[in-house]
């Protein structure tokens, strides 16, 4: 332990404060989300990606990378979405190994019906609580984080 770098008192604060984010976050977004749009947003995650995707289909390996989802917990998912006509899945014309999440008509009206409670508990929750000029900063280090995190390679971050 000895060759292990301490923490600065700003990268301690950081920390400590990205651990409680994390498990106060998906529980308050969580219930934006159920009590006004009756979908999670793990649901609306997956709606919103398959929205735009070329032609609304996605092999489900890339959808569960694109969401930060295991493989398993994508299937679960899919199977849920696809038990209230929100998504079809068919097996992949190219590869019949794998399967395609295909959003429906229903799934995307759903998916825009949930859009406005998702951009306001954005905005409350996390956007209104960073400065405008610290946001593309901010993202970029999410974007590299996470492509650790999920193994996917890293897209670009839009700038």
């Amino acid at each position: 332990m000895a060759d292990v770098e301490a923490l600065t008192a700003h990268e301690q604060q950081l920390w400590r404060e990205l651990g409680r984010l994390v498990h106060a976050l998906p529980r308050v977004l969580e219930d934006d989300m159920t009590k006004t749009a009756g979908v999670t947003m793990t649901d609306f995650a997956v709606l919103l990606v398959l929205s735009e995707a070329p032609r609304q289909r996605m092999r489900m390996a890339e959808l569960a990378t694109a969401t930060g989802l295991t493989a398993s917990r994508m299937t679960r998912v899919v199977n849920g979405l696809r038990a209230r006509s929100l998504v079809d899945k068919e097996r992949d014309r190219s590869d019949a190994r794998g399967n395609v999440a295909v959003l429906t008509g229903e799934g995307l009206a759903r998916m825009r019906a949930a859009e406005p409670q998702h951009l306001t508990s954005a905005h409350r929750r996390v956007l209104d609580h960073v400065p405008a000029e610290a946001i593309p900063v901010l993202a970029d280090a999410l974007r590299r984080i996470t492509a650790t995190l999920v193994g996917a390679a890293e897209r670009p971050s839009g700038r």
